[in-house]
């Protein structure tokens, strides 16, 4: 730490305890003058202030200096298949304003797109901020997603966005760094931060219209090679090889289990559901057959799940999305195959359970995205000039 630089410096605050000067020389090594010098450089571009009253000291009082989550503000955006959430948050992820909106993605990267700048352009003026005090958006989209261009890949889901620059088009609005990821990954960044800093192996599986997995792995998101890791929805069902799904594919698991094909059932037999939120809605009115539907569905994520607590030997499943929401039903089918299915020492000490921030989990993702690129030392160095 003897050559710890500003980025470095800041990293050591972020866990909320102001220091000293004397306490941050003790912690790096460095000179009195050049831990002044880094301090001043922080200083200059507000990512620390001085922390509240002076530590008593022998002699004059010593200032402190913490992190100051209200440096920048950072724009988050989850875009689900038929709604949509939006938030302006503060570099600590504190939510300052948000929106949620029924936006069908069906509509094209453009409308959906400019739906979203002129709601980041609202939410900031509501919190009291403007252009110039953000330093990157996060958007999580509901299908695949490459990873280095940020453009969605063949998205069964979302026709009319293959291949759309999706960070050209945002970044040609906002002077700011533009992140895109799949909205599942960015769900699993949120839930990690927020509820399972301690957990270093993770899975959360969305189950909305569509049905995807987002991995943690020694305390870090794995994408893979291209960014299509984790990708569980388009693993083919046994006995389901008939059912067509939207990928071009037979009895893919999202044809089979996700919100969309439940609907579709619900709707044969001559009920009101035209997506997934409508099926939780029928499960909470206590209807049988939406019941019995949902459970089925965990018990088909369960067989796939199974194979993949064999495989990866998580600690914990979370399960999250639009069907988590239809109480123990779906969670139970989930667990009811992992259980039976799965290799004891794989099962001995797995967590399965529901979303602990809910539909919240993406937007807080997707600002974890832009946070920790923003924090990390290298960045932090090259707006200090270092």
């Amino acid at each position: 730490m003897a050559q710890a630089t500003p980025g470095a410096l800041l990293s050591i605050l972020r866990d909320g305890q102001a220091r000293t000067r004397a306490e941050l020389v003790e912690l790096t090594g460095l000179a009195r003058s050049t831990l002044t010098q880094r301090l001043d450089a922080l200083l200059d571009q507000r990512w620390i202030v001085p922390a509240g009253d002076a530590v008593p000291s022998r002699g004059r009082p010593s200032t402190a200096f913490a992190f100051n989550p209200r440096a920048r503000t950072v724009l988050a955006a989850d875009l689900g298949v038929t709604h949509a959430q939006v938030a302006i948050t503060d570099l600590g992820g504190a939510v300052l304003a948000e929106r949620t909106a029924d936006l069908s993605i069906d509509q094209g990267p453009e409308p959906c797109l400019a739906w979203l700048f002129e709601t980041c352009i609202e939410l900031l003026a509501e919190s009291g901020n403007g252009m110039a005090d953000v330093c990157g958006i996060g958007v999580g989209l509901p299908g695949p997603v490459e990873h280095d261009s940020g453009r969605p890949v063949n998205p069964p889901l979302m026709p009319g966005w293959d291949g759309f620059p999706v960070p050209d088009w945002l970044g040609s609005r906002i002077d700011a760094p533009v992140f895109v990821d799949n909205d599942v990954n960015i769900m699993a960044l949120g839930e990690h931060w927020a509820a399972s800093p301690d957990i270093e192996h993770l899975i959360f599986t969305k189950v909305g219209t569509g049905i995807g997995c987002g991995i943690i792995s020694e305390g870090r998101l794995h994408r893979g090679s291209r960014g299509a890791a984790g990708d569980i929805g388009h693993i083919q069902v046994s006995g389901s090889e008939h059912v067509p799904c939207l990928c071009g594919n037979l009895g893919c698991l999202e044809a089979v289990a996700g919100g969309g094909a439940l609907a579709a059932r619900l709707r044969e037999d001559g009920l009101d559901a035209a997506g997934s939120r409508d099926v939780v809605r029928l499960v909470r009115a206590g209807n049988a057959r939406a019941i019995r539907l949902v459970r089925q569905s965990g018990r088909d994520i369960g067989h796939v799940l199974a194979s993949i607590v064999n495989f990866f030997n998580p600690a914990q499943i979370v399960i999250g999305g639009d069907l988590a929401e239809a109480g123990d039903h779906l969670i139970a089918g989930v667990r009811e195959v992992i259980y039976g299915r799965s290799l004891p020492l794989a099962t001995q000490r797995l967590d399965i359970r529901t979303s602990s921030l809910g539909d919240r989990a993406g937007v807080a993702g997707a600002a974890v995205m832009v946070i920790e690129h923003v924090l990390a030392p290298e960045s932090v160095d090259q707006t200090v000039g270092v």
